[in-house]
């Protein structure tokens, strides 16, 4: 079987090192807001390039508490919008619903797969606050453009990286291009740790020091609580592991990279559709996605052959059971590509044996 993702495997490269990092936490006695952490934060804002790092629970507090942090501040209030990719994983949206925000849905492009830009405008009206960025499947969806409408219509651009670490956008990197931007370090991401974690980046001083007061219960000072916040911090444990992933993210970055043109070049069936890439230098291939109508039977021919898929994502947020009231426009491209879309393997320890033979059996698919 050639797995999606052989996460015992990626943890192997840099099993001493971890196993380092974990025993100095654990002999320090010291398990939470300590020197990891601050030496995490300080490395992943070098990394990035962003002033202020905050480390968070995970990736949807991250960008909860952006918005959050915004409201506190008075630049938000419930009920304002936020325009958002259609197309985008729920967590994006679950982080505006939940400070009682209204996410505004745009259609993604087919060709890039991001938010569609030449649509935003059309969506700004008196109410809106911002625009979220989600940079899916791990390439890019900053442009100029939306830059440009930021500054128009003086809106805060806010950045989903949860699948984009090391991500480029003419040298910059994604999570430092907009306002303020909200990290996963989910496992299964390209910098993952053993379970939750998640970060904000931003350049806003003001802005990091409320997200970790309210991470922080809503204190900034023990036992004194200004606001009503959470509890949402990233351990000792994780920030160490994370540190010492977070030296090789490049160099597994290159690897992806690698199997993803491969498979870009290589792939010759007519009836399977693959990525267009522009700027090679704009995409980290968190996933790579393919897509044709009969996607079922794709998976089901992979499965039979030993090639394990996932689909990513089956259900597109406005057709979830939790929003079913909550939007009622038609999104046919975003229908589109979750009914068609199926991730291949891809990591940076996915064997050349491995990806070539992906690439003959999708070649040798037929479906009648």
């Amino acid at each position: 079987m050639i797995k999606f993702l052989d996460l015992q495997v990626i943890t192997q490269q840099y099993e001493e090192e971890i196993k380092e990092a974990i025993n100095r936490v654990v002999d320090s006695g010291w398990y939470l807001q300590g020197t990891e952490n601050l030496q995490f934060e300080n490395n992943y804002g070098r990394y990035i390039g962003t002033r202020f790092t905050v480390g968070v629970a995970n990736g949807l507090d991250a960008l909860r508490l952006i918005l959050r942090a915004y409201i506190e501040l008075g630049i938000m209030q419930e009920g304002d919008e936020i325009i958002v990719p259609a197309n985008t994983y729920i967590a994006s949206i679950l982080a505006i619903t939940d400070n009682r925000l209204k996410p505004i849905l745009v259609e993604p492009s087919l060709e890039t797969l991001q938010i569609d830009d030449s649509l935003i405008e059309n969506a700004v009206t008196s109410r809106t606050k911002g625009i979220m960025l989600v940079h899916l499947y791990g390439q890019c969806a900053y442009t100029d453009k939306i830059e440009e409408i930021c500054t128009k219509f003086a809106l805060k651009l806010i950045e989903d990286n949860a699948q984009a670490h090391g991500c480029e956008f003419n040298g910059r990197l994604t999570g430092s291009l907009g306002h303020a931007a909200g990290h996963s370090f989910y496992p299964g991401k390209n910098l993952g740790a053993f379970g939750d974690g998640g970060a904000v980046t931003t350049n806003d001083e003001e802005l990091a020091m409320m997200v970790r007061t309210l991470a922080n219960y809503g204190s900034s000072k023990k036992y004194v609580f200004e606001y009503r916040g959470l509890n949402s911090r990233l351990d000792e444990i994780q920030a160490a592991v994370l540190d010492v992933k977070l030296r090789y993210l490049n160099a597994d970055t290159k690897k992806r990279k690698a199997v993803a043109r491969y498979y870009v070049e290589n792939i010759r069936n007519p009836g399977i559709k693959v990525p267009t890439i522009k700027d090679w230098a704009s995409h980290v291939f968190h996933l790579f996605p393919v897509f044709t109508p009969s996607r079922d039977e794709l998976q089901t021919y992979l499965t039979e052959n030993g090639i394990q898929t996932i689909i990513h994502y089956p259900i597109p947020p406005h057709k979830q059971g939790c929003y079913n009231s909550t939007f009622i426009g038609q999104y046919p491209i975003t229908e589109k590509i979750h009914n068609e879309e199926l991730s291949l393997p891809i990591s940076p320890v996915l064997r050349e044996e491995d990806y070539i033979r992906v690439v003959d059996i999708l070649n040798n698919w037929r479906i009648d």
